[in-house]
C-alpha cells in the first residue's frame, strides 16, 4: 500500500480516503476503522461500511476499549451512504462483502449508488461475532481479530 498523504494541485497534502468493508459493518470494519484513525490518523481518512447496516457489536466496543481506542460514537453505515466519496483505497474484510461486490466501484467517472474507489483490496479476518460461547471466549476471538487487523493495518499502511 502506498503510505502518506496525497498532494493537492497546491501543493497542500491531503488525507487519503480508505474504506472497510464488511457484511454488517458491525464488528470487523469498524475495527479497522478505529484502529486505521487511531495509528494513522495524520495521513488516512478511514470510513467503514457494510452491505447492509445493523449495529456496531457491543463486544468490538469493548475490545477496542481495551487498547484504548473510543469506536463507542461509530455508527453502521451502508455502503449506499457513502456513494458520493471517492476512496482512494476500499478494502473488504470479509469473503461475504467481496461476493457482494460491487458494493464498490473502481470506475470513479461512472455515476453510481455506490462508494468508488480507485484501488480496491480484499484481507479477510474471521468473524468474530460467528464464535459462540462464555462472553470470555467471544471477547476472546474479538481480542485476536482485533489485533490481526491491526497488525495488518501496520504492516499495510505505516
Amino acid at each position: 500500500m502506498e503510505a502518506g498523504a496525497a498532494r493537492e494541485d497546491d501543493g497542500t497534502r491531503t488525507k487519503k480516503k480508505v474504506l472497510f468493508l464488511c457484511t454488517h459493518n458491525s464488528a470487523r470494519s469498524q475495527m479497522a476503522e478505529g484502529l486505521l484513525r487511531d495509528l494513522y490518523g495524520e495521513r488516512y481518512e478511514a470510513r467503514s461500511a457494510g452491505v447492509e447496516a445493523t449495529a456496531v457489536h457491543p463486544h468490538a466496543v469493548s475490545v477496542m476499549e481495551e487498547i484504548g481506542i473510543d469506536i463507542s460514537g461509530q455508527r453502521s453505515k451502508a455502503a449506499s451512504e457513502l456513494d458520493d466519496i471517492v476512496f482512494d483505497v476500499a478494502v473488504t474484510v470479509c469473503d461475504r462483502a467481496k461476493q457482494a461486490c460491487p458494493i464498490c466501484s473502481t470506475d470513479v467517472d461512472l455515476p453510481s449508488r455506490l462508494p468508488k474507489a480507485r484501488k480496491v483490496v480484499h484481507r479477510s479476518f474471521e468473524d468474530p461475532a460467528a464464535v459462540t460461547g462464555s462472553e470470555e471466549e467471544e471477547l476472546r476471538a474479538f481480542r485476536r481479530v482485533r489485533d490481526e487487523i491491526k497488525a495488518w493495518i501496520v504492516e499495510t499502511f505505516r
